[in-house]
């Protein structure tokens, strides 16, 4: 007949037959240190509430107002005079088919459309030719033409737009002395089509730097070793660059592309700093500018977040096909 051992209160049986003591306090609560680790838990929440509120304070909920705007509109009664003449009322989804319905939103899309065709491959393709180039073994200077590159993105896009804006004009401009010294055309680069080819050469000056660093850094981290297999076999360094540091920053080239066509998307400060400068560019010329006026010169706040919601639509489908598109690529080579 066997019986069956109780262990004392506090300790556990263990293999060998030897008790474990259990870490309790005597009225059988865990003890100090369990309830510390416990307490340590927590911690990363406390250190992420800072930036959470920051995050609602000045992302999400300057959003939903964004959004509740936009389904509001201000009635007017009578003259539009004296206490409640004018009234915040329920507008649905009008506002919205009033700006899909806008000639002056959807012209100002065109135009964006043209300038982004302008600037998204030639700045992308400047910045792959810098990087490559930077990243030639038979290069000298390396740490300087690469600061040289990058310096104008640090220069504000206002101060970019009004130094060449200075530069475009005929009465002030070197360039336009040169010209005329010389006994060549002066072209007017603020007026008809010239106009999307100088807002475009702002925006090249100011974005091949930073698209520059991101392939170029991506392209150092490539192993030196497949560089020397590739020479084994007889690569010249065109070859190299074609069918090995090409393909091996495509990632990067994705990353970049995808932030330039945001920044196209959102293009406001140059030609808002020129549009004094010549009547070619209107108050609206591109849909941001649009939001503006709608916003500050019509005083319609409405409409104007009705259109930001719109542009930030826009922006977020193109964003997520293109992303979704690049990957479903990337997918089908890795099944390869």
């Amino acid at each position: 007949m066997t019986s069956t051992r109780k262990e004392p209160s506090g300790v556990v049986g263990t293999p060998g037959g030897r008790p474990t003591p259990v870490a309790r306090t005597s009225g059988g609560r865990p003890s100090p240190a369990r309830a510390r680790s416990r307490g340590r838990g927590g911690a990363p929440y406390v250190f992420l509430l800072p930036a959470t509120v920051l995050f609602a304070l000045f992302f999400a909920l300057p959003i939903g107002y964004a959004l509740w705007l936009s389904l509001h509109k201000v009635e007017v009664k009578g003259l539009g005079l004296g206490a409640g003449a004018r009234q915040e009322v329920w507008a649905g989804l009008e506002n919205y088919a009033d700006a899909l319905t806008d000639s002056e939103l959807l012209a100002g899309a065109l135009r964006v459309v043209g300038y982004g065709a302008i600037v998204v491959p030639v700045m992308l393709g400047l910045a792959l030719v810098f990087a490559l180039m930077l990243d030639s073994e038979k290069v000298r200077l390396t740490r300087f033409t690469r600061l040289a590159i990058f310096l104008p993105y640090a220069v504000p896009g206002v101060v970019a737009a009004l130094l060449w804006g200075f530069l475009y004009l005929p009465d002030v401009s070197p360039f336009y002395f040169v010209l005329d010294e010389l006994g060549l055309p002066q072209p007017d680069l603020l007026d008809g089509g010239p106009l999307y080819l100088a807002l475009s050469n702002i925006a090249v000056w100011g974005g091949t730097g930073f698209n520059m660093i991101v392939i170029y850094t991506s392209l150092q981290s490539i192993p030196n070793e497949v560089y020397e297999a590739a020479r084994l076999d007889g690569a010249t360094p065109l070859q190299i660059a074609l069918r090995i540091k090409i393909p091996m920053v495509a990632p990067s080239l994705v990353l970049t592309f995808f932030f330039s066509i945001i920044a196209t998307l959102q293009v406001f400060s140059e030609p808002t700093t020129l549009k004094p400068l010549t009547n070619s560019v209107s108050t609206t010329w591109s849909p941001l500018m649009k939001v503006y006026q709608d916003a500050f010169g019509k005083g319609d706040i409405h409409a104007a977040a009705a259109g930001a919601v719109l542009i930030a639509v826009a922006t977020l489908v193109l964003s997520f096909g293109f992303l979704r598109a690049a990957n479903s690529r990337s997918k089908q080579e890795e099944a390869r």
